[in-house]
């Protein structure tokens, strides 16, 4: 706890508080409806249906075939086995693989593994405002490429990409070269926001985690369209088709169906709240708060994300003032927090290493109001000042 009173979350895209209704429909499955779905007693098969019954909602949401969705421990797992799952079915085919400098670490660490088992991977740059271009997705694929990766939302500067013009492309190329390209995402950070879609999208993988959502920790999903070769990286009982061995999650991933419903049925509602909220805090800043830079794209960016880097201070003590004022907030990827490196992602889009440590990421969650906005930007503005004003600070500037 804080030494403040009241405590103002604004970290949002970190994780997010589970919501009573989803907890509410999760509650029978650790308790009276305790079976294991693969037995075929009668509470065996009750828990099958709720799991069933969360599958087809999460289907019908997402455009997919109930077939199609495999659920995980959560978006590192999916974004994991969507990449080696691939990969390693196709490797006789070809080794090389495409994916952004900016995805997150479960991504990029999982293509770095992959490069040890002998593939290939491109690392495709990005604009100053995050954005990779899809004819330089075109231009990278050659004739051993087998899958492209690219994140539909950024996690830290929550820059939107164009993933279905992205994939369009790599299907005219797939096509044009007589070959199969396959196109994965990761929309962990999209779900709640933007369509999600995943014909329209036109991809053949894509990753989602619940606690995004306001759902549980601990259960996500990897959309696998039919057809996709596909090893599966969890080898034991054989449950979700063969494609994910293990007792599956039944309360997480009821949980995670309503989390999805209440999300889709919320999502245009939520998104204008964000952007209302989001625009006080930004122009806020910049009205009081000198040397501050936006980054990530102006207008195609989540409609919950500030991310702003100020000139002079660094990171870890504003979050320090912040949390003792009972302000929650971050410096980029909650995964890589205690880490002293500047963010991967800021350096991707031309940050110096002293601009990126000095980085603060807000994101607005429905919960926020704009008595939180005006606390932030009571307090906000004093601390960058006092510790611009810091000797060690003044010298290092």
């Amino acid at each position: 706890m804080t030494i403040a009173e009241k405590v103002i979350y604004l970290d949002h895209a970190a994780t997010t508080p589970m919501r009573p209704e989803v907890l509410d429909a999760m509650m029978p499955y650790f308790t009276a409806d305790f079976g294991n779905p693969s037995s075929i007693y009668t509470i065996g098969q009750e828990a099958r249906k709720a799991l069933d019954d969360a599958r087809e909602r999460i289907a019908r949401i997402l455009g997919a075939r109930m077939s199609e969705i495999v659920f995980t421990s959560g978006g590192t797992e999916s974004d994991n086995a969507a990449l080696k799952g691939v990969a390693f079915a196709l490797k006789s085919l070809g080794n090389h693989i495409i994916t952004t400098a900016i995805e997150h670490h479960a991504v990029l660490h999982t293509c770095y593994q992959l490069e040890q088992f002998g593939f290939d991977v491109t690392y495709l740059p990005v604009d100053e405002y995050g954005r990779v271009d899809s004819r330089d997705v075109s231009a990278a694929i050659t004739d051993k490429t087998i899958l492209v990766s690219v994140m539909m939302a950024n996690n830290e500067i929550g820059t939107v990409q164009p993933i279905g013009e992205i994939a369009r492309h790599v299907k005219a190329e797939a096509d044009r070269r007589g070959r199969s390209i396959l196109m994965h995402t990761d929309a962990v950070q999209a779900a709640g926001f933007l369509d999600i879609n995943v014909r329209e999208l036109g991809v053949d993988l894509l990753s989602l985690s619940a606690h995004k959502i306001y759902g549980p920790k601990g259960v996500g999903l990897l959309y696998i369209r039919r057809g996709t070769p596909f090893d599966e990286q969890n080898a034991g009982g054989g449950q979700e088709r063969q494609r994910r061995s293990g007792t599956e999650n039944v309360p997480g991933i009821v949980g995670f169906g309503e989390a999805l419903r209440l999300a889709a049925q919320e999502r245009e509602a939520n998104s204008a709240h964000c952007i209302q909220l989001r625009e006080r805090l930004t122009q806020g800043i910049f009205e009081t708060i000198d040397g501050v830079k936006l980054n990530g794209h102006p207008a195609h960016r989540l409609p919950n994300n500030v991310n702003l880097s100020f000139r002079g201070v660094e990171g870890e003590p504003v979050l320090l003032g912040l949390d003792f004022t009972g302000i929650c907030a971050s410096s980029g990827s909650a995964c890589s927090s205690a880490s002293l490196e500047p963010s991967h992602v800021l350096l991707a889009i031309g940050l110096t290493a002293e601009m990126a440590q000095g980085s603060l990421r807000f994101t607005i969650g429905h919960e926020n109001t704009d008595a939180d906005i005006d606390y932030v930007l009571s307090i906000l503005p004093d601390m960058i000042a006092k510790l611009r004003a810091m000797p060690s600070l003044s010298a290092a500037r």
